[in-house]
């Protein structure tokens, strides 16, 4: 067994693993030498995948079926544990663009989802349990991957992709900490919505920071008179909240009070914390406002703003409804609603390059909610991009670095950016795209032009990186349409 590793109840499918020598901590080995994948979620199984059709032996450890977790039912690889929907399909929506990027990147899981899709409408959703025997058998068929069934209590040495998720065991989760700094590693979610740039009324809010300070208008400011205050803190008392599960309720609000929480302490406790208007000076009427909510800037480019202070536990309906009555943002279009629940993941920003590798422990690559990325796809999209990184690193190919004008390409880009602050798991969405050049104001047609430059961005980076494999990769993942029917 690798140096390093504590194992638990172990089952194996596949061939027998080679001794794994040990090796310097920052060692990257050579291309013969197998990769340890631990988790065999979304994120895991499409690493392991990658890996394996470039030629690369893989140990994929998954603890489930031996040691379940509190939201898994099966024992099967790349379980659903909530919607049976990978979001929308259409090519104009963030998510269906990413989904036109995985396809051409040889993704193994969406090839899956492909295979065993139910209707929808225009959302891409699947046979809950057709996606993940077609995916475990995928990824059995595999004669270069070996599927362990055992906890990992550690990170061994060699090189790894860590992909264990939301729910990452206690043990594992210590030995991360020694690795990457227990101050880089958080164990709850708490994020603040995020709303696209493009549909804030400039007319309604203004820019200033308080008493002038940093550049003198950091920040975009709603602001409320008494009226609207009122009505804004009666609807977020009568919201509809989500529920936590019984793992998540424990410590969920011990560090960060969602905002619904902060009002129910009183009518104006929220105008004396994140929303006291001190400091700012409305330009409509000359006056301070009775209160205030701020928008900080998510990104470089400016093209989207988080409610600074809002992390909530509101349904998305809810957020949409009583965050819409916010001045200003009437109109808005939410990138990412606020969330509160258990989550693992590292600070990317200030940990992770853009193929998802630690900067100060190459070897070690992370992926999946784990790597702070949000959603399904996201998931096994970072994945597929620490693979793609680990294959490149072993052949001296640099690192991998998608085009920005790409979904993926700019989620990574934002969340490896060592300029990005408080970061929080993100999904793909158009804020983090660069602005189009000249302006589109419509959004339907801003964001057919998206679509539209991305797959040519992928297009042509792909002709530039032949030799990373994709093509087999893509063939590969191709083959498991004629199992389909088997199902």
């Amino acid at each position: 067994m690798p140096a390093g590793l504590t194992l638990q109840s172990e089952r194996v499918r596949g061939p027998p693993s080679p001794a794994v020598s040990e090796t310097g901590r920052r060692h990257l080995s050579t291309v013969n030498d197998r990769v340890t994948v631990i988790g065999g979620g979304l994120a895991g199984t499409e690493a392991a995948f990658q890996l394996a059709v470039r030629g690369i032996p893989v140990r994929l450890i998954e603890m489930r079926p031996d040691h379940e977790s509190p939201a898994h039912h099966t024992g099967l690889l790349g379980e659903l544990v909530c919607s049976n929907s990978l979001k929308s399909d259409d090519p104009a929506t963030a998510a269906g663009m990413l989904k036109r990027e995985l396809a051409p990147l040889g993704s193994i899981v969406l090839a899956c989802a492909r295979a065993t899709a139910v209707a929808a409408g225009g959302a891409l959703a699947v046979d809950r349990a057709a996606f993940g025997a077609l995916l475990t058998r995928a990824i059995e068929s595999l004669p270069l991957v070996e599927v362990v069934h055992q906890v990992a209590e550690t990170v061994p040495l060699g090189d790894v992709i860590v992909a264990t998720g939301p729910l990452t065991d206690r043990a594992l989760e210590d030995s991360l900490s020694a690795l990457v700094g227990a101050e880089r590693l958080a164990f709850f979610d708490a994020a603040a919505p995020i709303v696209e740039a493009a549909d804030i009324d400039r007319q309604v809010c203004f820019a200033e920071s308080r008493y002038g300070k940093g550049e003198g208008a950091d920040y975009l400011n709603c602001p409320m008179d008494r009226d609207v205050y009122e009505a804004f803190v009666d609807a977020l008392l009568s919201a509809e909240r989500v529920h936590a599960k019984d793992f998540e309720s424990g410590d969920l609000f011990h560090a960060c009070l969602p905002v619904e929480e902060i009002a129910r302490r009183g009518r104006d406790a929220l105008r004396f914390g994140p929303m006291k208007p001190v400091g700012l000076t409305d330009p409509a009427t000359g006056h301070r406002p009775h209160a205030v909510v701020q928008l900080r800037s998510e990104n470089r480019a400016q093209t989207a703003y988080n409610l600074v202070g809002f992390q909530t536990n509101l349904t998305f309906a809810e957020q949409s409804r009583v965050f819409g009555m916010i001045p200003g943002l009437q109109s808005a279009t939410f990138l990412r609603y606020g969330v509160m629940h258990r989550n693992t993941f590292v600070d990317a920003p200030h940990l992770l390059t853009s193929d998802l590798a630690l900067r100060d422990e190459p070897r070690v690559r992370l992926a999946g909610q784990l790597s702070g990325t949000e959603g399904y796809l996201e998931a096994a999209a970072s994945g597929l991009v620490a693979a793609l990184g680990l294959a490149a690193a072993r052949a001296a190919a640099g690192t991998v670095i998608l085009p920005q004008e790409t979904v993926l390409g700019a989620l990574l880009s934002y969340a490896t950016d060592p300029a990005t602050e408080s970061y929080q798991p993100m999904h793909v969405n158009f804020g983090l795209l660069p602005a189009p050049v000249p302006p589109i104001k419509g959004k339907r047609e801003r964001y057919a032009a998206y679509a539209v430059r991305g797959s040519e961005a992928l297009t042509s980076w792909l002709g530039d990186h032949e030799a990373l494999g994709v093509a087999t990769a893509r063939a590969k993942a191709s083959t498991v349409l004629n199992w389909s029917g088997d199902r």
